[in-house]
């Protein structure tokens, strides 16, 4: 049975989902208003495929899977599951939220790839069938790394999530259900905290660009790769696990370590932002540094899936 899925709004983060369902074997239909937007999206499309073939295509896989329409009212006909992907402003998207609602089939998820809205606030114009209106959000890039966040708003059904969560499951992802809706969801609220911490040590001369990425690639983020935050510290407990730790670090938690309120973004700090970022560049350009993730994810996630819970025999953990 072929799956479809409607991707509205053909950005990076809309690209991303269309190859990601294109390998997975999905028809694609696809609108956005940009003349320009097809030949952006297929060029993004061959840059991508050779990372999906090395991680596995599906027997039915191909870019020809996709194809153009000319109004979201075409886009809709015949999908299992929409993706909205317009900019991150709310009235824009409670505007092709709504338009969406009218235009699909009552039963059909309609997904917002937004990062930062609340779903009860994107539901707040569409009438037909508000709940299956819902947030997914998924990480760059898309068609590698497998989390997408779902998050149901007032009018969302438990059943509704369900159905949502198989779609996405359907996409190889996997789907974290957010348990109540709060602005950032949980991800981006953890990047942003140390997005924040970071830009103070920059802005108080404690350490470059360089200096602080290096920390997290050498140091936490190989071992948050594998086990997060929690079961990171856990192990840090000793035998004892996650009680000993806090209670021999917890009352470090009350010391002023960190600043969790972001710095001034004075032109100064933003030059030595981006100064340091384009130390760190070397003359690459973005496309060649997108190259370099892509093998680097492709060759992680061969390593870090033989780790999962399910590898472990542990069935129905995230």
């Amino acid at each position: 049975m072929n799956h479809q899925l409607s991707v509205i709004g053909t950005g990076v983060i809309g690209n991303g989902w269309i190859a990601r369902a294109l390998a997975q074997g999905w028809d694609v239909v696809a609108f956005d208003p940009d003349p320009k937007a097809p030949a952006r999206t297929h060029a993004f499309i061959e840059n991508a495929w050779p990372s999906l073939q090395r991680l596995g295509l599906a027997e039915s896989a191909s870019p020809t899977r996709l194809r153009f329409v000319d109004s979201v009212e075409e886009a809709v006909i015949g999908a299992d599951l929409i993706q909205e992907n317009v900019p991150e402003r709310l009235e824009l998207k409670r505007e092709m939220l709504a338009a969406l609602d009218a235009a699909a089939e009552k039963h059909v998820i309609i997904g917002s790839s937004t990062s930062g809205f609340k779903p009860s606030d994107l539901q707040q114009d569409c009438h037909n069938a508000p709940g299956r209106v819902i947030v997914a959000h998924p990480f760059n890039p898309v068609y590698l790394l497998p989390l997408v966040e779902l998050v149901g708003g007032d009018a969302t059904t438990p059943d509704q999530l369900a159905r949502a969560q198989a779609h996405y499951q359907a996409l190889a992802m996997r789907p974290l259900v957010v348990r109540r809706e709060i602005e950032g969801h949980i991800a981006d609220r953890l990047m942003e905290a140390l997005w924040r911490e970071a830009l103070h040590l920059v802005n108080d001369g404690v350490a470059t660009t360089e200096e602080i990425d290096a920390a997290v690639v050498y140091g936490c983020g190989l071992r948050w790769s594998l086990m997060g935050t929690f079961l990171t510290f856990h192990l840090a407990g000793g035998e004892q696990g996650m009680r000993h730790m806090l209670e021999q670090f917890g009352p470090a938690l009350k010391l002023p370590w960190t600043k969790l309120e972001a710095p001034e973004l004075t032109n100064d700090l933003i030059d030595r932002v981006v100064d340091g970022c384009e130390h760190q560049a070397a003359g690459r350009s973005v496309a060649e540094l997108d190259s370099r993730r892509d093998d680097f994810l492709v060759e992680l996630l061969g390593l870090v899936q033989k780790y999962w819970p399910e590898a472990e025999g542990l069935e129905g953990r995230i």
